[in-house]
């Protein structure tokens, strides 16, 4: 396909390829006809007939599959149940097609040639175009195809594959003359996978390659109406005065296309709130023409006192609308609506070489996490919407798409959660083969194609992206910067196409020939390191710089996850299928992390006691991490875990599980990351105070109090400090361990001036250190050469709780509040809450619990609280469900109470 493509790929680009809309329409012109539902697909081995034949109105498409979009080929097969849940157990590796070596990057691996999807697959829908729309014109869309296609309406071709190539490209046809208002239309995609020189979608070592490498039609498709002229892209560049942010000067774009072969004159009217303007314009036949309204002409473009969009951590995410409309010959011809935020995002090199970004003038800590979509790149909008709460409710402000650009729905999103977006291309494919290096030594590398794809994939995303107040930083490569041509044709789109934000040459420190230092770094870990290692490495991934992917390991997720995922005949002991849940490359077994729990918390006696152990393993894992973050910013000025997520039910890699559980490690980044923090230091001992916030503490109380296993206080100290804006400040050092249990444990507390608990936070630690061996560090590990030891845990004495609770009513969802209480003498240590669909039944996900995983010293109190979705209750009662390493569990009644809550804002 590629020898052909060429010519007609410049071609395309050079007309600037006119790819999504920004924003859907209200009614008549700009409206958004979706076309998501109705459609079947087929193999081409199967259906006889061509494209003229298929996409006439009335084809009996006996056979075919039911399908939905956005979805891949296989994501559709597993929909309508051809093929049993790829997710459980090994039955992915058993679909037809998939037998490339396990473990391996199957992007950079030919098809098989008995696989059924080394042919094309037909995608056929029909649809109705409202009668009103005679005499408008009419824009068929399609956000993304993977990888290449032949596209037929009602009998004609509209395009072919020798301009459709390309999984990040987003296609406009004008089909007006194809199109059949008032009847039934008929369209039909001829879809092809991608080969290994492709730049398509790839899942490198994150998790298995579904055996048709993701082809299909993977975003959005839909049909807009306008008239003679299209607007297109609306854009809201802001500059914000500083230091003092009380004004701001926006800078408004469209891009209006005539679509006729004449000559069309009209007014280009924009409004931001009370806020209008207008403009006259004239296009020649054909034209497509940026125009802007600045500042400088149109003064209401100048803002007193703005509402600043913020990052969650350091404000609220404030939206403004603009809407567009170009009249012309007294009617609207389009129309579109686009949200914005007033905001202005810089970056700058410290003095160590360290990348340092800023949101309207003020240094953020950027801490986020790794973003997987799903593996068959279905669209789920509640789904979505719950990850981001997720995201939001862990204290993150931060999430990195390497390749993940999703539909606009995850940036809308983003934009209205207040959480920022690092995006950029995907690394370990053909898109950075772009010659041979020391990583990538034989196989295809870019040819003149190649540049014109990736040149107009850019052009498409940068359009669609570079109105979202939420995106960070756009990053040209990933695991390596791109060679001076490259990079060189990458900037000049960004500029081209108005980039308002930073931009980098890739994910990490290796050195650009065009652009130099990036300042940031890749140096790991990826798999299990101990607690002490952030803050005693300063040379790989410890804390210092920014990392942009890096992680404490495997993440085992909780018991009732792994009977979901895992036969029951392969629960207990870890086997191939466990394996098989890992990742690729030299992540494919949990053999490290199972060393080091084995040793640090004594070797587990099945399947319950593994899970429990791996929840301490996450917990302290990820929370270590990001408080080594915290404690060292801005020598440290970002950190990305990798990953947030997982595209299909994994036991590496993310914070919360496939099943949208929030495990140890969801709760001990939440614990890490809240906005005014108290924490300890595994390197020095010393015990540090975070504010996170853009307002100053004065006269805050830390206390600390050491114990050993039988709870014996052996230490207490108190200090108080005065605590500025976004600072840090370490109270005391703590005394080396003396006289303790090999096991002790350590509560930190902080309160304000007024006795408010504004930070707890509970420790379990060792007399006996992890030690390092530094020397035998690789890219993805530094391994230990002893442990701690945590095994006195296992001789904690069973206790129980008093516990109480009660259930109210939220618009929509449903609030439990839940108050536990240790009246014993002992440590009830590590107690998980869930609520369940009545008494013992499955546990209602997602859920946001204030705090979970929690620790409660004799006599201690601790009221919690929980929403979720009344309908995810499924109309069984609410039951809470509670039990910790020592304390057995047990269930509890939620009494109802009557009265509504009010959502806070």
């Amino acid at each position: 396909m590629k020898s052909s493509l060429l010519k007609a790929l410049i071609l395309l680009f050079a007309l600037d390829g006119l790819a999504a809309a920004q924003g859907a329409g209200e009614t008549g012109v700009g409206a958004r006809v979706p076309l998501g539902r109705g459609w079947h697909i087929q193999s081409s081995t199967v259906v006889k007939e061509k494209g003229d034949a298929i996409s006439t109105a009335g084809y009996r498409a006996a056979g075919w599959h039911a399908a939905s979009i956005p979805s891949t080929v296989v994501g559709a097969l597993v929909e309508d149940r051809t093929y049993p849940d790829p997710f459980f157990g090994k039955n992915l590796r058993a679909l037809p097609g998939c037998t490339y070596p396990v473990g391996a990057n199957f992007a950079n691996l030919p098809m098989p040639d008995d696989s059924p999807y080394n042919v094309s697959w037909w995608y056929r829908t029909e649809f109705q175009v409202p009668a009103a729309d005679r005499g408008r014109r009419l824009w068929l869309h399609f956000d993304g195809i993977n990888y290449g296609a032949n596209v037929w309406l009602n009998g004609r071709q509209i395009a072919g594959a020798d301009t459709v190539a390309g999984a990040y490209r987003r296609y406009e046809f004008d089909v007006t003359d194809a199109a059949l208002p008032g009847r039934t239309n008929a369209l039909a995609v001829e879809v092809f996978a991608p080969r290994p020189d492709d730049l398509a979608l790839t899942w490198v070592d994150w998790n298995p390659t579904p055996p048709d490498k993701m082809m299909g039609l993977w975003q959005d498709a839909y049909l807009l109406t306008s008239g003679p002229v299209s607007v297109r892209f609306p854009q809201v560049v802001s500059k914000v005065e500083m230091p003092a942010l009380d004004a701001a000067h926006l800078t408004v774009y469209a891009e209006l296309h005539n679509a006729t072969a004449g000559e069309v004159s009209g007014t280009l009217r924009g409004r931001i709130e009370q806020a209008q303007f207008a403009q006259a314009v004239r296009l020649g036949p054909g034209e497509t023409r940026v125009v802007q309204f600045t500042p400088e002409e149109f003064r209401q473009l100048n803002l007193a006192r703005p509402r600043l969009w913020w990052p969650a951590s350091l404000g609220e995410p404030n939206l403004y609308q603009l809407t567009l409309e170009f009249e012309t010959g007294g009617r609207v011809s389009d129309r579109q609506n686009a949200r914005f935020g007033i905001r202005e995002v810089t970056s700058e090199m410290d003095a160590a070489g360290h990348r340092l970004f800023k949101v309207n003038g003020q240094k953020i800590l950027i801490r986020g996490g790794g973003w997987a979509a799903d593996m068959f790149y279905r669209h789920r909008p509640r789904r979505l919407e719950d990850e981001i709460r997720y995201v939001r409710d862990m204290n993150l402000n931060a999430i990195r798409l390497e390749g993940q650009l999703e539909n606009d729905q995850l940036f809308d999103l983003a934009d209205r959660y207040g959480v920022l977006v690092l995006a950029g291309w995907c690394c370990c494919s053909h898109w950075e083969h772009w010659t041979h290096y020391d990583e990538y030594k034989e196989g295809p590398v870019w040819g003149p194609e190649d540049y014109v794809v990736a040149a107009a994939s850019l052009t498409d995303q940068i359009k669609r992206l570079r109105n979202h107040p939420s995106l960070l930083v756009w990053l040209n490569g990933s695991d390596n910067p791109p060679p001076a041509d490259v990079e060189k044709m990458y900037n000049d789109i960004l500029v081209k196409e108005r980039w308002p934000n930073p931009s980098l040459s890739s994910a990490t420190a290796k050195t650009a020939e065009l652009s130099g230092e990036s300042g940031v770094k890749m140096e790991g870990p990826y798999e299990w390191v101990p607690p002490v290692y952030w803050l005693t490495d300063s040379k790989l991934g410890g804390a210092h710089g920014f990392a942009t992917e890096i992680s404490p390991g495997p993440a085992v997720p909780p018991v009732e996850s792994l009977r979901k995922m895992l036969p029951p005949e392969h629960l207990w002991p870890i086997d191939d299928v466990w394996n098989y849940h890992a990742g690729g490359g030299q992540f494919k077994t949990l053999d490290v992390f199972t060393k080091a729990l084995s040793a640090r918390y004594g070797e587990a006696k099945g399947l319950e006691d593994y899970a429990s152990k791996s929840q301490l393993m996450a917990y302290e894992g990820q929370r270590a991490m990001f408080e080594g973050y915290a404690r060292n910013k801005y020598g440290s000025t970002g950190v990305i875990q990798w990953m947030l997520n997982n595209a299909w039910p994994s036991l590496i890699w993310h914070l919360y599980d496939y099943y949208l559980l929030p495990g140890g490690g969801y709760f001990g980044t939440k614990r890490a990351c809240e906005p005014v923090h108290v924490q300890y230091s595994y390197d020095d001992r010393s015990v540090v105070a975070v504010n996170n916030t853009r307002r100053p503490l004065g006269r805050v109380k830390l206390t600390a109090r050491m114990f050993d296993l039988n709870l014996a206080e052996k230490f207490t100290q108190s200090a108080t400090l005065d605590l500025p804006a976004d600072s840090n400040a370490r109270a005391f050092t703590l005394p080396a361990p003396e006289g303790l249990t090999p096991t002790y444990f350590l509560k930190l507390t902080l309160e304000a001036s007024d006795g408010e608990l504004l930070s707890s936070n509970f420790y379990w630690l060792s007399t006996k250190e992890d030690v390092l061996d530094f020397d035998k560090s690789t890219w993805y590990h530094t391994p230990a050469t002893a442990y701690a030891d945590y095994t006195q845990l296992q001789e904690l004495p069973r206790t129980t709780l008093k516990v109480s609770g009660s259930v109210s009513r939220r618009g929509e969802e449903e609030v439990a509040r839940v108050t536990l209480e240790n009246p014993g003498r002992e440590l009830a240590f590590f107690v998980r809450l869930q609520i369940q669909r009545g008494r013992g039944g499955e546990e209602v996900l997602p859920v946001l619990w204030e705090d979970n995983y929690v620790t409660l010293l004799p006599g201690e109190k601790k009221e919690l609280k929980a929403v979720y979705q009344l309908r995810d209750m499924q109309g069984a009662r609410p039951s809470l469900a509670v039990g910790g390493w020592n304390v057995p569990i047990a269930q509890h009644p939620l009494v109802e109470v009557l009265k509504k809550e009010t959502r806070r804002p």
